[in-house]
């Protein structure tokens, strides 16, 4: 049997990190640091795709030999990309916005030289109140996160319904994921012998 490579996670999300962690899957962390604003007309599904790959291939020049996987998460509301707030005040206007509607998340998953994959899921969030919104602002939870809410923490009851992957929505799809790295060749915990 080859050797395992090493994996190398493009990302400084924790909430990536556990997921793969939590499959036994040993892994170094090297954020690629780019700029992720959106290209002048460009659609949501194209954006998440373009960054994870850009994130994968910026990191795989500093790892050669390693496998190295992106990931990007984007809440879209109507066509409009909700990035991470950079202030209170835009947070809550997010919350707002999605209060009590269906939202996309789409998050796209790449690993360097093997190619990409994109995976949408509908968030339905519950009505609730402008106090209720407040509160979780002042958690600070919002504040680093697409759309202003993690669906895996205390914005969990926000969240009345996902249709199609949980582990998608928290950011990093790991059917796909898992799918992509076996391409790459990479041997994943349970496989080795």
């Amino acid at each position: 049997m080859p050797p395992v490579s090493q994996l190398v996670l493009a990302s400084a999300s924790p909430r990536r990190r556990s997921l793969l962690e939590q499959l036994g899957i040993p892994l170094c962390i090297d954020p690629a640091h780019l700029d992720e604003n959106a290209r002048a007309g460009e659609s949501a599904e194209r954006y998440v795709i373009r960054l994870a790959v850009e994130k994968a291939t910026a990191v795989q020049a500093r790892h050669p030999g390693a496998t190295v996987l992106a990931a990007d998460t984007s809440v879209v509301l109507e066509g409009r990309i909700l990035g991470k707030p950079a202030t209170a005040e835009e947070a809550l206007e997010m919350l707002r916005a999605l209060n009590g509607r269906t939202h996309e998340v789409m998050t796209a998953v790449a690993v360097a030289g093997v190619g990409a994959r994109r995976v949408t899921a509908s968030v339905t969030f519950a009505a609730t109140t402008e106090e209720a919104l407040r509160w979780y602002v002042s958690t600070g939870e919002p504040m680093d996160k697409a759309g202003a809410y993690a669906v895996q923490g205390i914005g969990g009851f926000l969240v009345e319904h996902i249709e199609g992957s949980h582990s998608a929505v928290v950011g990093l799809p790991l059917v796909e994921t898992l799918a992509l790295l076996r391409e790459a060749g990479y041997i994943l915990p349970w496989e080795q012998r």
